[in-house]
């Protein structure tokens, strides 16, 4: 229900954005989430943000660097990643969870219970 797309090869120094699109059902009243995860590591929380769109959270290796947004009339979430460093090579994934009438974000990848099945992004030096 959660497909993400735009993942590829770049060089460091360089920008990517990647986007998640939903399939059979709405996310608009959903808290997202981006995800990364590499070989023999935990998924890593990376940006969240409101199912309004008012509340962002970044963890700090990408604070300044990732901006995430959503298109709610277009069911999307998209996350921009500039200045990409060879550390941001990962699989990333696209969560969701519950959250209207709070307006709030959710960091724990516990906290989401519909995930997409990742996509790639590889930061070469």
């Amino acid at each position: 229900q959660l497909v993400e797309f735009g993942g590829g090869a770049v060089q460091a120094g360089g920008s990517l954005r990647i986007s998640c699109a939903t399939s059979g059902r709405t996310f608009t009243n959903y808290a997202m989430g981006w995800f990364r995860q590499t070989p023999g590591e935990e998924r890593e929380f990376v940006a969240a943000i409101s199912w309004s769109g008012s509340k962002t959270n970044y963890s700090e290796s990408v604070n300044g660097r990732f901006t995430i947004s959503r298109d709610n009339p277009n069911d999307a979430v998209h996350l921009q990643m500039n200045a990409l460093k060879p550390e941001d090579t990962a699989v990333y994934y696209c969560a969701a969870s519950a959250s209207r009438p709070r307006d709030v974000t959710f960091l724990s990848p516990y906290e989401y219970p519909y995930w997409g099945q990742g996509t790639q992004v590889t930061v070469s030096s």
